[in-house]
């Protein structure tokens, strides 16, 4: 049976990359419409022909400033609630929210099925707060999934695998610490959501891929296939983590950050 979704975030890079991987490998079980969130015309939509809407749209990848909490809380929260809102009300049968793994506390290292979520940021907490909010609506007719995604990577991915490239391609010398990071491939992540739709699977999912990311590895891999040679800072562990409590960058970059595989 067809299923039609309704893809809230028609830039989304999330969105633009599963209508691609839809149309190659499910182009006779999902159709794809597309609405922006940006300019309201969301509003004008009518929900009730769609059995699933994926809400993609959302702020991320800003630098935060403190005057900028209230447009998190606008975007990240108050319009994805009034979509789904909506789309209850229109009778949709499942409500897909992509949210984040900032929901959990950043030095929180190995998130398991027990750990609460602590965002530290207003992307994180705004995320959360959406999710809390659209859980409560939730009932036998109106089916809610909540995916929290880490660092997603891939062609024409934005974020921090750019900035990491970015480093790799002109940092010659780079610290032997190895650490724990969760990451998606885009193509993974998109194949979740296929599945998700054509099994309407809910409740809450942490996806990642099958081998955890290794920093140090990653930078030396990436210079590697530059044609460029890393030169690597042996015994720099203790170093690293005497800056890891201290500096936002080196916590982001080497601390470990990962989902538990049980």
């Amino acid at each position: 049976m067809m299923k039609r979704v309704l893809v809230i975030g028609k830039n989304s890079y999330i969105g633009q990359k599963f209508n691609t991987y839809v149309f190659d490998k499910f182009a006779d079980s999902i159709q794809i419409s597309f609405v922006s969130a940006s300019d309201n015309t969301w509003e004008k939509i009518d929900f009730s022909s769609y059995d699933v809407v994926l809400h993609l749209s959302g702020i991320v990848h800003r630098k935060e400033k403190k005057e900028m909490e209230t447009l998190y809380y606008n975007v990240n929260y108050k319009l994805a609630v009034e979509v789904a809102k909506k789309a209850k009300e229109s009778n949709v049968k499942q409500f897909i929210f992509m949210s984040t793994a900032a929901v959990y506390d950043l030095n929180s290292s190995r998130i398991t099925k027990d750990t609460k979520p602590n965002p530290k940021t207003f992307y994180g907490k705004s995320k959360l707060a959406a999710e809390e909010a659209i859980v409560k609506l939730q009932n036998d007719s109106f089916q809610v999934t909540i995916v929290r995604p880490p660092m997603v990577y891939g062609d024409g991915c934005k974020g921090n695998y750019p900035k990491l490239m970015f480093i790799a391609k002109y940092v010659p010398i780079f610290p032997e610490y190895h650490n724990k990071r969760s990451m998606i491939h885009i193509d993974n992540l998109c194949e979740l959501l296929a599945d998700l739709i054509k099994n309407e699977k809910i409740g809450y999912f942490h996806p990642q891929d099958d081998k955890f990311a290794d920093t140090c590895e990653m930078v030396v891999a990436i210079r590697k296939e530059m044609g460029k040679r890393t030169f690597l800072i042996r015994k720099s562990d203790v170093l690293i983590k005497t800056l890891i409590p201290h500096s936002k960058i080196i916590n982001k970059m080497f601390n470990d950050f990962y989902y538990s595989e049980n």
